[in-house]
């Protein structure tokens, strides 16, 4: 294993990219479909090359990209990834070097502990920051340039109790961040949506989905329930049409009033005001038997609709339209089908909007599948074997990573398998396919390690 490749480190590689890759999921609305192509194909897919890159810390998220950006006063192309414990680094794409690393304040308190972070970092549109998240309950602004911190504030009183598990997204000058629990659900904490002023860290605007009736952060033993983390991989998801945020919350009271656990929420940009709501009919049962509806995040079909699974095993459609308004809905699905392979769903499934036509990707513990939207309906297309996490359309093929340590490849028309690529086990851990490159961190969080893998596969 190497930090490096063959490289001569004394002269920078130049910078070759031409696209960027800014946040988990690609866009705003957490598509996992870029636009963009990548340069690798289904005749060349199987030539790339693997290189192991070791950081310190296990990356259980994914990373971003920037192409040529200035780094020591040098143009690079570069990876970014947070471990488990906060660290924040830089990584040459086209050697693997480490170029710098942020390691937050007060990190020897809770490296190795049970204070961990899943969260992706986001990118400024500027090119000159990043946005990341550590255990310590912060949010800072990292200059891309060096790694040291512009700003950084808290979104949390407790983060001993209060985990940010989820990525970071940004619109319009706003950096979205939320919050849920540690494993075995400890109380109390409240999952809530942060909203910050990206130029100066303010924190703007907190939506509790418990005790939602109180505006801003609060103390969470304040409030009579605890529970309704937003853990899900995605965060909040933006609709890029009004701006809203989507996000849905694990197990909790649900009251549809001032209490939302196990619910789909749509709040306006500021996240003041409840613009749409779903819960399911059985959201106590949800609730008892810890099935969380929020293990996975909402994703945006088209127009109103809106498709959710969970740890139930069920996929929903649901539409917005007849869900508005700040009352409480129970049930009132369009549609719905069973997950792959029965299984809950833990990662973010992908979204294709092309030709007239929503194609949806979706892998659980067990399978993955293809279903294309007609009217509200989902039709299966094709399913496959290999268990994932989030999958990723890229340049006209599908990417799975199938936590059992292995990276499967396919043609997302027909499901036919096109290469598989070994690596090391993981988690919640995901791909991102850019400039000829796939970069894919490996391990699980939960095993607290303070070492770990990016590994980066390139075209030869």
């Amino acid at each position: 294993m190497s930090s490096g490749g063959d490289t001569d480190h004394g002269t920078p590689p130049p910078a070759n990219g031409t696209h960027d890759w800014t946040r988990f999921g690609w866009d705003a609305s957490r598509s996992n479909a870029p636009t963009d192509s990548t340069g690798i194909t289904a005749t060349n897919v199987g030539t790339l090359k693997r290189q192991q890159v070791a950081i310190d810390g296990t990356v259980d998220a994914s990373a971003i990209y920037l192409h040529g950006v200035t780094i020591g006063g040098a143009a690079r192309d570069a990876f970014f990834v947070t471990t488990t414990y906060g660290k924040t680094l830089a990584v040459d794409a086209n050697d693997g070097t480490v170029l710098w690393r942020f390691t937050p304040p007060g990190y020897d308190s809770f490296s190795g502990s049970y204070r961990i972070t899943n969260a992706t970092p986001v990118a400024d549109p500027s090119r000159q920051f990043i946005y990341a998240a550590a255990p310590d309950g912060f949010i800072r602004k990292l200059a891309v340039a060096d790694g040291h911190a512009v700003w950084n504030t808290a979104i949390t009183s407790l983060p001993t109790r209060e985990k940010i598990a989820s990525a970071l997204n940004f619109y319009r000058g706003h950096v979205i961040a939320t919050t849920g629990g540690y494993i075995g659900d400890a109380p109390p904490y409240q999952g809530h949506v942060a909203v910050l002023d990206a130029a100066s860290g303010s924190l703007l605007h907190v939506w509790n989905a418990l005790c939602s009736d109180r505006a801003g952060l609060i103390a969470p033993s304040s409030c009579g329930e605890s529970g309704a983390a937003m853990w899900a991989r995605v965060g909040a998801v933006v609709d890029s049409a009004s701006g809203d945020l989507l996000v849905a919350t694990g197990d909790g009271l649900w009251d549809g009033r001032t209490n939302w656990g196990d619910a789909v929420i749509e709040l306006d940009p500021s996240a003041t005001r409840v613009v749409s709501n779903y819960t399911p009919l059985n959201t106590q049962s949800l609730e008892t038997s810890d099935a969380d509806l929020g293990s996975t995040g909402p994703v945006l079909l088209g127009g109103s609709l809106v498709l959710q699974s969970g740890k139930d095993a069920i996929v929903r459609v649901l539409d917005r339209a007849t869900l508005a308004g700040a009352a409480g809905h129970k049930g009132q699905e369009a549609s719905t089908v069973a997950t792959p392979s029965r299984s809950g769903v833990f990662g973010a499934p992908a979204v294709l909007r092309a030709n007239g036509t929503t194609t949806v990707f979706v892998s659980d513990r067990g399978a993955t599948a293809a279903w294309r939207l007609n009217g509200t309906s989902l039709q299966s297309l094709w399913q496959a074997t290999n268990a994932g996490t989030s999958p990723v359309y890229a340049g006209g093929l599908l990417y799975v990573y199938d936590p059992s340590g292995v990276l499967v490849v396919y043609d997302p028309q027909s499901g036919h398998e096109l290469a598989r690529l070994a690596l090391g086990s993981g988690h919640w851990n995901s791909p991102i396919v850019v400039d000829g490159k796939i970069a894919l961190p490996e391990g699980d969080a939960n095993s607290h390690r303070t070492s770990g893998v990016l590994n980066i596969f390139r075209l030869p």
